[in-house]
């Protein structure tokens, strides 16, 4: 079955207007916040469909509306419902300017779908939403480009897949404050907008020098990373899909990052560390949340030999283990140092050297 639709998301001095589906109890939105509109009638255009939607639920007349992209739902998977969204932002029209930037202002009538509430936009992602609604909430943030995303859910409302103008989203499990999964899953660039839990694999490639000292191997992330770039990092890292195990991540980093293809036991488990920071990359702001799971992989590797992701890693090097704590100093995790920076957990280091040192 094939659906088209409408959703406008109607913005007025900082808020957006809301509709809390809390009438219908059989309603696929029951308990949900999401914007206004509906389905299209025979030979509607979306702009048609969305005025008089907007119109029905709200009595509102809109202007300045924009066509921000199309949103295809795929839902259940015995008979897949399907759903072409057309989504919109847009101002409530008003003659003496007032509503527009006051929504207290801003006359709305009944709505028998639910509860219409003007929603401050920081606040949003605090409300009952759709996983899927969080993705397109953050390219609206983030003034994207007229964009097309695919959304896949199955019977339980979980969130399965998630598509960006062609190209797939890393989807994580949500994390408690335990590490243990919730049930709830969530796309990467959302988690590290709203600092959401989620769990990692690093990896540290561990050796003895000829004096027996202990040494890492350090990454220099590539430049282009959404987080920390140009930054000496663990050996490998990476987050832990949706679904998937983090051994085998660990396993899978590895390779992809490094070139280096290991068993499963050719990894030693260290231990597992939860640590939150937040910072500002490429004019963005960046919460990372992370439940890591620490492994060593102890072999004397050639780092000339490796090949290097080049999206990821720009270059590695071998550094004595006592003199990368000694750089890090009492930093409980890096320095934007412009000699060394780096990003590093000074408590992995700390495993690796309790587990190897002499």
């Amino acid at each position: 079955m094939e659906k088209m639709s409408t959703l406008c998301y109607i913005e007025c001095g900082g808020k957006y207007l809301m509709l809390h589906r809390v009438v219908k109890e059989n309603d696929v939105n029951h308990d949900k916040w999401i914007g206004v509109g509906g389905h299209f009638e025979f030979a509607e255009s979306p702009d048609e469909c969305l005025a008089r939607e907007v119109m029905e639920e709200t009595g509102l007349e809109l202007a300045r509306a924009s066509f921000r992209g199309i949103v295809t739902f795929v839902y259940g998977s015995d008979e897949p419902v399907v759903e072409y969204m057309h989504l919109f932002t847009a101002a409530p029209r008003a003659g003496s300017g007032a509503a527009e930037t006051d929504p207290e202002a801003v006359p709305l009538a009944e709505c028998d779908e639910g509860v219409l509430e003007w929603v401050d936009i920081d606040r949003i992602p605090e409300l009952e939403l759709w996983e899927g609604d969080r993705i397109f909430f953050r390219l609206l943030a983030e003034d994207a480009p007229f964009f097309s995303l695919k959304l896949v859910y199955d019977e339980t409302d979980t969130l399965k897949a998630a598509v960006l103008n062609g190209i797939p989203l890393e989807l994580f499990d949500v994390l408690d404050d335990e590490g243990n999964k919730t049930g709830i899953v969530r796309e990467r660039g959302v988690c590290h907008r709203d600092g959401t839990a989620h769990a990692a694999a690093h990896i540290w490639v561990v050796r003895r020098n000829a004096d027996g000292k202990l040494e890492v191997l350090l990454q220099k992330r590539s430049i282009e990373k959404d987080s920390n770039p140009g930054s000496f990092d663990t050996s490998a890292a990476g987050h832990v899909a949706a679904g998937d195990d983090v051994l085998e991540t660990a396993i899978r980093e590895l390779e992809e990052e490094l070139g280096i293809i290991a068993a499963p036991d050719d990894l030693e488990y260290l231990g597992v560390h939860h640590n939150a920071y937040q910072d500002i990359f490429h004019g963005r702001v960046f919460r990372d949340n992370e439940f890591m799971s620490v492994y060593a992989y102890f072999r004397d590797v050639d780092e000339t030999k490796l090949t290097l992701q080049e999206t990821e890693v720009e270059s590695v090097r071998w550094m004595d283990l006592d003199e990368c704590l000694k750089v890090i100093g009492d930093a409980v995790y890096g320095s934007r140092d412009d000699e060394w920076p780096n990003c590093i957990y000074a408590e992995e280091l700390r495993m690796v050297k309790g587990r190897y040192d002499r």
